[in-house]
């Protein structure tokens, strides 16, 4: 019988055997699904045998959800047939964009918060909803410059697209410090003004500083561990949302597995502790 999800850890290939043998409690993992998609091979059975022993959570980087266009059926077929297949305890996507006029770009893409976005973003999830069978969950950008011409906040056009799909939201703590140094913001107020009840999931992850321009630019780099701002602003984010699942990203310069399981149980620390006060 497996438990509450507590924190984890990004899969990396070369740790299978470290997580196939840890047995922390509430651990889960969390992969990219694009990395699993294939009908056989190593990776997929390697998928599948984690899955068997711990709970696996799918953060997709492709759907594209403010374009303009709907989600390739080809692409939300083949990671139905992943869901369907691992039974994740959670799916989720970022608020952002990728691919354009059959055109794609291998990045997390900024938009202008309008009605009209808002509008194509809640086709897009609705449609890529209908094909999981399942809701999913929308990351919080980061940001590196500001951008003319939004409609709304982005605390309010998150919850409008909850409260209009059913989505739930994945909050990234980097993502808020990295955004509130690069644009001017109060990170504190912005956690205070998120839409809490429906965060289903949090990241953490480490960033790396670009100081080749003025002021310093943080860019979400997952290359490194946590920094304190980014843990003193989760303890602030526990205080007001409760314990919620939480997840170590590192994507770059990924250390051993005890490393990370180190961070990993720091998180679980500060969950425990939050679970107590309650």
């Amino acid at each position: 019988m497996r438990g509450p999800l507590a924190a984890g850890m990004g899969f990396k290939p070369q740790h299978i055997d470290d997580a196939l043998h840890c047995a922390s409690p509430g651990l889960w993992f969390e992969v990219h699904p694009e990395n699993y998609l294939g009908d056989g091979g190593p990776f997929p059975a390697m998928l599948d045998t984690l899955a068997d022993r711990h709970p696996v959570s799918l953060h997709g980087v492709s759907l594209s959800l403010a374009s303009t266009a709907a989600p390739d059926p080809n692409h939300l077929r083949r990671l139905r047939r992943l869901v369907d297949r691992v039974n994740p305890v959670l799916v989720s996507e970022h608020l952002a964009w990728s691919s354009w006029d059959g055109g794609y770009l291998p990045d997390l893409l900024p938009f202008p918060r309008t009605h009209e976005a808002l509008a194509c973003v809640v086709e897009n999830v609705q449609r890529s909803q209908d094909a999981l069978g399942r809701a999913m969950s929308l990351e919080n950008p980061s940001h590196y410059l500001p951008i003319d011409g939004h409609d709304w906040s982005e605390t309010d056009f998150l919850a409008e697209l909850v409260r209009r799909t059913g989505c739930g939201l994945l909050l990234d703590i980097n993502n808020v410090h990295v955004s509130a140094n690069n644009v001017a913001f109060d990170a504190h107020a912005y956690l205070g003004a998120f839409p809490l009840h429906a965060v289903t999931e949090i990241h953490l992850a480490g960033h790396a500083v670009d100081e080749g321009l003025a002021g310093g630019l943080l860019v979400d780099s997952h290359d490194s561990p946590v920094a304190e701002p980014v843990w003193e602003l989760y303890r602030h984010a526990l205080m007001l949302a409760g314990p919620r699942p939480t997840l170590i990203e590192r994507d770059g310069n990924v250390p051993a597995f005890d490393e990370l399981h180190a961070e990993c149980q720091r998180a679980a620390a500060l969950l425990a502790e939050r679970r107590a006060a309650a």
